[in-house]
């Protein structure tokens, strides 16, 4: 168990009697897949309050690619479905989430399907591909490479004909506001609206993953881990935050935001190759590039740093109809002017989907009364420590729907949300000597991406959680009137915890890679999940038995 000193519970200041307050009966913060289902689930039985952070074409499931995994072919089957995941998950995924995932999949389909979502055909029926890990093609798709967009273009017909569901887009959930170890709603700030106080007889949070911890990363720039600090700060409990996954295939350009290249590409039969035009993948695993993503972006890794390059090349030349089934992809690279037709693209791995989060149980509720979680910010460990592709869209809809009724039922029983009497916090004024903010994202970015990146040691661990103290020290302390200074401090919050959470974990398994690790795998110890909790004496770290 490692423990370090904690900081304050509320970023900013705020007066019930002096702000505006909303009423609702259940808050969603977060505009994704997760977010947007449970909204639509959890109007069917009261008024939804839905908050993102900037609009509906900012979360990471609007850019999503590769597609939906649908257990739903003659050939195929949720048993199937179930023994890939856990396959890919190294057995650490918890059954009962996962049975619950594939077997509630196919009627999840069935309803986008009647909402009118944009599947590609093939000869009448859905055209299915497979992806790294699975063993048979049941991956579903819409406008070849652009599924997520479809997605949320579907959902959000639906939220915005809902005449119980209220949108603010552009508004800042700073923090949750606790009272007597019950969540009852949100301090928030909108650009137009300034601080209001959301009062909610249930919160949840689907607020996305936090890739913005690492230099290299698939995610908008909104994922900043806002969730994951917020929560952490209202006393809920993280658990498995060393489980980042990293990406294997995303565009390199030199000076240019990182740009995923589907696992979808890889599925179409894609082939990566090294500066000398050699394929290296069945070096590494017998499924080459359809091997599971941890282990291909471990290889592009180690090949990179044997031969001293910035970069692998994935071929798609052999590709019949290449634009036609990645049309945003043939773009995108276009646009930087390289030639599919002739040449590789550049590709190197990024850091792409939180697998921990905030601990919840099958009904997403979390260790604080009133509060849920749902989605990438959720750990349902239906994932394990490592995700199978396309599951994460599913998860979204499968548990969004289950949470948001979840909310729904709660919220009936309870009498309505009300303004707590003079509810404010004052933070003490800071006499600490001011950091550079965009000094301190760029440099944690670097260090997390060096230091708890795809390979981890021990000392380099520690080094950054002294790094990240001496930031927090001089950050933590202040209260600041904006985004900038708030998505800082839940970075610093945020990266502690996947650290502190990487130390914990001394052995390999997963997306989680420790190079001074005296066995190759988990399997040589009992399972366990490492939770991160707030207390009296810090920020705890510990092992909690499977």
């Amino acid at each position: 168990m490692t423990t370090l000193f904690d900081s304050r519970r509320y970023l900013t200041d705020f007066e019930s009697a002096r702000t505006g307050n909303i009423l609702t009966d259940v808050l969603v913060i977060g505009s994704g897949v997760a977010g947007i289902r449970a909204a639509l689930e959890a109007a069917q039985a009261g008024l939804v309050t839905l908050i993102t952070k900037r609009g509906f074409s900012q979360s990471a499931t609007f850019h999503a690619q590769g597609g939906i995994a649908f257990a739903q072919s003659s050939e195929d089957s949720p048993e199937r479905h179930y023994e890939d995941t856990l396959r890919v998950g190294c057995g650490m995924n918890d059954p009962d989430a996962l049975k619950l995932l594939v077997a509630e999949g196919p009627e999840c389909l069935e309803e986008l399907l009647a909402w009118g979502l944009p599947l590609d055909r093939d000869n009448g029926g859905l055209s299915l591909t497979r992806e790294g890990g699975h063993s048979i093609n049941r991956i579903v798709h819409a406008h070849g490479d652009q599924t997520g967009r479809a997605l949320i273009d579907t959902l959000r017909n639906r939220v915005f004909s809902s005449r119980d569901i209220r949108v603010f887009e552009h508004c800042y959930v700073i923090d949750l506001i606790t009272i007597d170890g019950a969540c009852l709603g949100a301090v928030t700030y909108h650009a137009k609206y300034g601080h209001q106080l959301v009062w909610a007889k249930q919160t949840i949070i689907a607020s996305g993953g936090c890739g913005q911890l690492w230099r290299e990363t698939t995610n908008p720039s909104v994922a900043t881990g806002d969730g994951h600090a917020a929560a952490f700060r209202a006393g809920a409990t993280l658990r498995n935050m060393e489980m980042m996954q990293f990406h294997p295939t995303t565009l390199y350009v030199a000076g240019a935001a990182r740009a995923l290249i589907s696992e979808a590409v890889r599925g179409e039969g894609g082939y990566l190759m090294s500066r000398a035009g050699v394929r290296f993948m069945h070096d590494y695993h017998p499924d080459a590039e359809l091997a599971p993503r941890d282990i291909v972006s471990r290889a592009i890794h180690a090949h990179l740093r044997e031969t001293r390059t910035n970069c692998v090349y994935l071929d798609v030349r052999h590709i019949k109809g290449f634009a036609k089934r990645f049309p945003h992809i043939a773009k995108l690279c276009a646009d930087f002017d390289i030639d599919i037709t002739h040449e590789g693209i550049p590709v190197r791995p990024s850091a792409h989907y939180m697998i921990g989060g905030i601990q919840v149980d099958l009904h997403g509720r979390t260790s604080v009364d009133a509060l849920l979680c749902v989605g990438e910010a959720a750990s349902t460990n239906v994932h394990g420590a490592n995700r199978l592709a396309s599951n994460s869209l599913l998860e979204g809809l499968v548990f969004g729907k289950r949470i948001g009724r979840t909310a729904a039922d709660r919220a009936s029983e309870l009498p309505r949300a009300t303004p707590a009497a003079d509810a404010r916090n004052r933070n003490p004024t800071s006499t600490r000597t001011p950091l550079d903010l965009p000094d301190i994202t760029h440099s944690l970015r670097s260090v997390m991406m060096r230091n708890v990146g795809i390979i981890r040691i021990e000392e380099r661990l520690r080094e950054t959680l002294e790094i990240l103290d001496f930031w927090a020290h001089y950050t933590l302390d202040k209260s600041f009137d904006g985004p900038t200074g708030w998505d800082v401090q839940n970075q610093l919050t945020t990266a502690k915890a996947v650290a502190l959470a990487a130390l914990e974990r001394t052995e390999s398994i997963g997306v989680h890679y420790r190079g001074d690790a005296e066995t190759p795998a988990a399997d040589a110890t009992a399972p366990y999940h490492v939770t991160v909790v707030r207390d009296p004496a810090g920020t705890v770290a510990k092992r909690v038995p499977v």
